[in-house]
């Protein structure tokens, strides 16, 4: 099989040659057909997280060892079985769910198993889509995928499911007031499909890129705001009458959240989910003041990922711009979605 990893952080990938796994026990290996290209790639890529203060989070400290293949966004076609697999079958499409725990402790019990203390997500710290083969560890992680376009799919496994978490943490006002996201990348893109296909009122976008506000014009978001704009918050209050019931962070700069803190009302939350970096400060007063709840939301639970499903197959959930390129073109790709040259999501397919 054949791979692009990160060989050196902050290096060109690396053509990797190994010899194909074979699957053993309930195993399942794919051949990769789709692998988007996610903006979490960029910090494994680059081999860490700002945390402010000029300190740095290395994903080395995390248990991430080079050569690294990522790719946590996969559509693979079922090529040979482990003895104990059943349920999926050769030539089947699927879409892999990607954050998969240890299996054993109480969080990964009660479903959440993107919150486990010992992960062993794809991309991460198993090989993943930038890969022409992936070995899942239980056919229950490959989600029916019949009669999606397997690019368009990929990204549900991220940056859909993501979204969806997000916005599900809103709570029932999201049907009855509008909303804020900040960043209309490909998350922000996506979020704005979800949200509408999940009966939202609709979001009110800010993002420094006129192209990618424009975009989210497209999409059908109320209003486009340029968040370098030194009044960027007010215009947001003014857009949403008085406040926005939620902010959801797609970006997670210290500058992002101090805007979604400043844009909601009363009874507020922003929900951080970007992992951009950076540090804030609260006066302490302000948050029992303003009874506002500042919420992590970290990818989603493979429930989540089937609820989404289930939702795109009502026709619901609009595509978002999707470019492919070929698998020798990854490190290409990672510095146009570096540069932010790219609109809606990157996917790698042979």
């Amino acid at each position: 099989m054949k791979s692009y990893d990160v060989a050196a952080f902050g290096e060109p990938l690396q053509l990797f040659e190994r010899p194909t796994p074979q699957p053993t026990g309930s195993e399942v290996l794919l051949r990769t057909v789709a692998a988007g290209i996610c903006h979490s790639d960029l910090h494994f890529w680059e081999g860490g997280y700002d945390i402010g203060g000029g300190k740095m989070l290395r994903v080395a400290d995390r248990g991430i060892k080079l050569p690294l293949t990522m790719g946590h966004e996969i559509v693979g076609e079922v090529v040979a079985l482990g003895p104990e697999a059943e349920g999926v079958a050769v030539g089947e499409k699927r879409l892999v769910f990607p954050w998969i725990g240890c299996g054993a402790c109480a969080v990964c019990r009660r479903g959440d198993e993107q919150l486990c203390m010992k992960p062993t997500f794809f991309g991460v710290f198993r090989p993943g889509g930038y890969g022409d083969h992936v070995v899942v560890p239980h056919p229950r992680y490959l989600l029916d995928i019949s009669g999606m376009d397997p690019a368009q799919a990929a990204p549900y496994a991220c940056s859909g499911v993501t979204t969806y978490g997000a916005l599900k943490k809103v709570g029932p006002a999201l049907k009855d007031e509008p909303i804020a996201v900040i960043g209309a990348g490909g998350l922000g893109l996506m979020c704005l499909s979800v949200l509408k296909a999940m009966g939202g009122k609709g979001a009110i976008v800010v993002d420094l890129d006129p192209k990618k506000r424009q975009a989210a014009l497209d999409a059908g978001a109320l209003a486009a705001i340029d968040g370098g704009a030194p009044d960027a918050a007010k215009q947001v209050v003014a857009a949403a009458n008085g406040g926005v019931v939620a902010a959801i962070d797609l970006v997670g700069s210290g500058g992002t959240v101090q805007l979604g803190i400043d844009c909601i009302q009363k009874g507020g939350k922003v929900i951080v989910v970007g992992l951009y970096g950076g540090a804030i400060t609260i006066p302490t007063p302000f948050i029992p003041m303003k009874a506002m709840t500042v919420q992590g939301s970290y990818v989603g639970s493979l429930g989540e990922l089937t609820e989404l499903l289930d939702l795109v197959r009502t026709g619901k959930v609009a595509p978002i711009p999707v470019t492919c390129r070929d698998f020798h073109e990854a490190d290409a790709a990672l510095h146009e979605l570096k540069a932010g040259k790219l609109i809606g999501r990157a996917v790698l397919t042979p």
